[in-house]
């Protein structure tokens, strides 16, 4: 044998056995993530566009409250506070969302409400649910 033919049959070559294991586990995981964020990311976005049509029914729900007496008295729509801030808290209850705000001016309903969803696929890295929240304002008027 010749010294270069020493040298490398010498050389210990290097194991790669199980990088391609490596490397399919780990994009599996990536992928798995990805589908994660499409199906609970979209879930949450459809929950959140829900959330704010639903808020604004609440708004809506609220500012029907006129008070009659004064509307009769100077012609404008104002509002019975106390009437429409329950009307428009118990337009969301009833639907099951937690209630973060209602502010009722003299003609004007401005709610918030909040809520969470659950995810499936993101649960299995720990990331469990998304907060969502929405508000909207609508105003009073007699026409």
């Amino acid at each position: 044998m010749s010294g270069n033919q020493q040298r490398q049959h010498g050389r210990r070559t290097r194991d790669e056995r199980g990088t391609a294991t490596a490397f399919v586990v780990g994009m599996a995981i990536t992928l798995l993530m990805c589908a994660g964020l499409v199906l609970d990311g979209g879930t949450a976005l459809n929950a959140r566009m829900k959330l704010a049509d639903e808020v604004e029914q609440a708004a809506r729900a609220g500012a029907q409250e006129i008070d009659v007496d004064g509307l009769r008295g100077s012609g404008d729509p104002s509002l019975d506070e106390a009437a429409a801030e329950a009307r428009a808290r118990a337009f969301l209850t009833s639907r099951g969302y937690t209630v973060t705000d209602v502010r009722v001016t003299a003609d004007t309903v401005t709610v918030a409400a909040s809520d969470r969803v659950d995810t499936k696929l993101l649960s299995l890295i720990n990331y469990n649910t998304f907060s969502i929240s929405a508000s909207a304002t609508a105003e009073a008027v007699t026409q």
